[in-house]
């Protein structure tokens, strides 16, 4: 069995190769059983008697290409009190005809990589051709790639970030400025919001940080954080109004930001305009008009981070 490092599963991942790579893998479809989800508790460790949770989410893939891939992730939350990150991944690919392991691949980078090119995969539809503001709300790993894989798809020259601590904003803000980006620290996070064209939200966040009111008219807000009920990043009203869509079907039982609305009764189940297989097949329109103010909530797809491992593993193999 191979084995991939961060470095040579993030070598073949440019945005360019994958956001097309997943828009032809959701157009194809895949074999994508529910994810199995385990919450683990455990004592924190520091004698007081506490408790520390995290989420184990277990997640395969299949495909006619025979291809078979098995991701594990941990999410533990409170690790950034501790400096540490608040998720840790691995990623199996098998052959899918004999189950013969084929890889061990960095599924940190799988992960993050992969999300945020489906979070550029969806505003290739629904933010506005000539959408160039970005607000990035979150500093880890997955915001700190939105910037390059929304680039890949809309004409984006203007970046923002916003943190809870503002200290990680200012210092991913000062990241980017060395990389050659245009790039500021939001401290008012509602003013942020109302300039920004595309609105992207990568936290762990379980109350809402965007609310309804603060969205322009033609604005896209993609929240591609929260994937559980108990998480969420954005209020009811962000959804009233707006057109929904979803990665997958399975976001309508996942999501806390989509659960709230629906109990508000901001947003009906039948109200959300379809996912992105549908987008990618061709089978629903996008965006149709600039004044419109769309919504894409993501939870995550194992389709996603099979297709990422068969670029992976392309790449090892060729030649």
């Amino acid at each position: 069995m191979r084995h991939f490092d961060e470095a040579a599963t993030r070598a073949p991942l440019s945005f360019d190769r994958l956001v097309p790579a997943l828009r032809a893998a959701f157009a194809a479809g895949a074999q994508v059983p529910p994810r199995h989800v385990h919450v683990i508790e455990t004592e924190a460790g520091n004698g007081d008697g506490g408790t520390r949770k995290g989420t184990v989410l277990i997640m395969p893939a299949w495909s006619d290409a025979g291809f078979l891939g098995i991701k594990t992730i941990n999410i533990f939350p409170a690790n950034s009190e501790h400096g540490l990150p608040g998720l840790h991944a691995t990623y199996v690919l098998y052959d899918a005809r004999t189950g013969v392991p084929l890889a061990m691949m960095d599924g940190n980078e799988i992960t993050a990589r992969r999300t945020a090119a489906a979070s550029a995969l969806g505003a290739s539809f629904l933010a506005r051709t000539d959408a160039r503001r970005l607000l990035v709300l979150g500093t880890g790993r997955i915001a700190r790639m939105l910037p390059a894989a929304h680039a890949s798809v809309r004409p984006i020259d203007e970046l923002w970030v916003w943190n809870h601590r503002p200290e990680g904003a200012q210092a991913l803000a000062a990241q980017w400025r060395a990389e050659g980006w245009n790039a500021r620290a939001a401290p008012d996070l509602e003013a942020a919001v109302r300039q920004a064209d595309i609105v992207s939200c990568a936290t762990l966040a379980t109350s809402p940080l965007v609310r309804g009111e603060w969205l322009a008219p033609g604005s896209h807000l993609d929240l591609i954080g929260s994937f559980t009920p108990a998480m969420r990043e954005a209020d009811a009203r962000c959804f009233d109004g707006a057109l929904t869509w979803v990665d997958t079907d399975e976001a309508l039982q996942k999501a806390g930001d989509l659960l709230d609305a629906m109990a508000a009764g901001t947003l009906r189940k039948e109200e959300v305009r379809g996912t992105l297989a549908a987008l990618c097949r061709g089978e629903r329109p996008g965006r149709s008009d600039d004044a419109e103010r769309t919504v894409f909530k993501a939870v995550g797809s194992a389709l996603e981070d099979l297709t990422a491992a068969t670029l992976v593993w392309q790449a090892g193999n060729a030649g």
